[in-house]
């Protein structure tokens, strides 16, 4: 098998809509990054589900009168509906509410309380009387004790990103009824962390060199600065995973625990839906596996600190209660390229304030493509960047239309129409056709070095650029002009300009998938760039859940083929008349748009 590449993607809350922010921060770059290597001919695994238990999903089921578990079924089947229509390739999506993930969890804890990385403590948590129970970390917010901020939730604060002790949070009050609770006392099993740190710190300097500075900094910087302490991993809760020891009914695990399991749960999942019940080994205990973890930056000391530490904590044994003979450790993160915010029209996004552009609701006025390329350009990689309808619009018309959709679509009508749907055969190229190609030939390897750093941006610029060197090269040779003097002159022309349109649409497809199939199938290719996304019904002893999959059948990356790479086109080969790749926006979106807001 070819080297085994896993791309672990953020879970996102089973409990709201999801907006542009969170699709530019994990779902998409990952999904870009998983079509480049399924086009490398890796073994890739793209995992992710619902994160279906945790406070997110009990405030909201508060709210509207249901139950925990319905409210995570009603998000979790319009999540699978976005992705499958914004085209993000997952091998699975589940959810975090089955019974493979309950019995991962639990044996991944055990391993942790034998191998003595988990130690119980009695602490006081914030508790409300007037409900009589204690409350979990989201029902509790307060102002930061380390940045001064308000709306810090008890465990953690958006602002500074650091990890909170519950106690210490300064005025709290209850989400719930915004009453002042108290402190109680409750005893929970806690992960020693400070008995993991010193291998944990080592991990992350043998990482710094090329890992992102944000995420170094939230990690690394932390430890050496503030060194790591215990941390609770259980929960007064009823809603999640019990903890599988007796006599501490009423408690369940932790979410930020037992939630980043998933990554390790769902490939065990995707396994048994497959048939090849020992096929995760491939990606969990292999050496040679890489796996990169796609978040945004507020989830940067679960991925890159206690992550970690629980897969050091549990070292072979794990390995060992699933069954192998030969238990090996499980793999460390390679990657943890997390991004940093999108705001909206200078201002944060703010779903409560109706102050976002949602997944769904934008696909339902605008084609999946417009939004993947501006996301993509316009990525929160190293700083937080801005959606602005304006600039959506200038650079759907400028750059997705004028430079890439016109440079195909006249290129192929006109040789549609005079060399009656075949590709035309030249004779020997001249200097500049074989420049001009020189060029592709050379972005295939700029690209792709920036795609394997995961410098997205990057990637896509240097693309459209590349498309706009084929407009320069056209400008010149003008074959509109040729033909009426030397039709054979003509057919050098469009000949190199449609083998430079059939690489772009290689190089165009991890980020504009669903347009360069189309144009794939013009060219009068066969089988389909990438797989399809199916979904099936699931049952197991704690529910019936749904799932999204990813069937590679009769693509052309089912296989182990290298495909990034400039395959010689063939002349004669017939192809179909053309069609516009992307609509031309009128500039009245732009304040119909606005006008959604707030």
């Amino acid at each position: 098998m070819s080297e085994p590449v896993l791309l672990a993607v953020a879970w996102p809350y089973a409990s709201a809509h999801i907006h542009v922010g969170n699709i530019t921060g994990a779902y998409l770059p990952a999904d870009i990054l998983a079509r480049y290597h399924r086009l490398r001919g890796r073994d890739v695994l793209m995992v992710s589900g619902s994160d279906s238990h945790g406070t997110p999903v009990t405030v909201r089921a508060d709210e509207e009168g249901k139950t925990p578990e319905e409210i995570y079924k009603q998000y979790h089947a319009e999540f699978i509906t976005l992705f499958q229509k914004l085209g993000l390739h997952y091998d699975i999506f589940t959810s975090t509410h089955t019974s493979n993930h309950f019995e991962i969890a639990h044996k991944l804890f055990l391993s942790l309380k034998e191998n003595g990385y988990l130690y119980t403590e009695a602490s006081r948590q914030w508790y409300s009387p007037q409900q009589e129970r204690f409350l979990p970390d989201r029902y509790v917010e307060g102002t930061c004790y380390i940045c001064g901020k308000s709306g810090a939730r008890s465990d953690q604060c958006d602002h500074c990103g650091h990890l909170l002790e519950a106690e210490k949070l300064i005025e709290p009050r209850s989400k719930i009824d915004n009453s002042t609770p108290e402190l109680r006392e409750t005893t929970h099993f806690y992960l020693d962390l400070e008995k993991l740190q010193d291998q944990v710190a080592d991990f992350l300097r043998e990482r710094q060199d090329y890992w992102r500075p944000n995420v170094i900094r939230q990690s690394l910087g932390q430890i050496e600065t503030d060194g790591l302490r215990g941390r609770p991993i259980t929960r007064d809760l009823s809603w999640g995973i019990p903890v599988p020891i007796d006599g501490w009914d009423q408690k369940c695990l932790y979410v930020w625990f037992e939630a980043v399991i998933g990554y390790l749960s769902s490939v065990v999942e995707w396994g048994q839906l497959h048939d090849q019940p020992e096929a995760g080994r491939h990606w969990w205990t292999n050496p040679d596996s890489r796996t990169f973890y796609y978040i945004g930056k507020d989830n940067i000391p679960f991925h890159a600190i206690i992550w970690p530490a629980e897969l050091i904590g549990v070292g072979e044994s794990f390995d060992g209660k699933m069954g192998s003979e030969n238990p090996r450790s499980l793999v460390l993160p390679y990657d943890v390229p997390a991004n940093e915010f999108m705001n909206l029209e200078g201002r944060k996004l703010s779903g409560s304030k109706n102050w976002a552009v949602w997944g769904l609701d934008f696909l339902e006025r605008y084609d999946p493509d417009p939004m993947r390329y501006y996301l993509t350009v316009n990525m929160p990689e190293t700083r937080d960047s801005d959606w602005d309808w304006a600039e959506f619009h200038q650079r759907n018309n400028n750059e997705l239309v004028a430079t890439w959709g016109n440079l195909a679509n006249r290129v192929l009508s006109f040789a549609h129409k005079h060399w009656e749907g075949k590709v035309p055969e030249p004779d020997a190229l001249r200097e500049a056709d074989e420049t001009l190609l020189e060029t592709l030939r050379e972005g295939f390897k700029t690209v792709e070095a920036k795609l394997e750093g995961v410098k997205l941006r990057a990637a896509l610029q240097e693309t459209m650029r590349l498309a706009a060197e084929v407009n320069k090269y056209l400008d010149t040779a003008a074959p509109w002009f040729e033909i009426k003097e030397d039709k054979n002159e003509a057919a050098k022309s469009i000949y190199t300009a449609m083998q430079a349109i059939d690489w772009l649409k290689i190089l165009f497809s991890p980020f504009l998938p669903h347009t360069s199939q189309k144009l794939h199938e013009c060219l009068g290719y066969g089988r389909p760039i990438y797989g399809q996304l199916v979904t099936r019904e699931v049952e197991d002893d704690l529910s019936t859940h749904r799932v999204m999959l990813y069937d590679p059948a009769d693509s052309l990356t089912a296989g182990e083929t290298d495909l990034w790479q400039p395959v010689e086109l063939t002349p004669g080969k017939a192809f179909m008349p053309p069609s516009p790749l992307f609509k031309k926006l009128d500039a009245s979106i732009v304040g119909e748009e606005r006008s959604r807001l707030g």
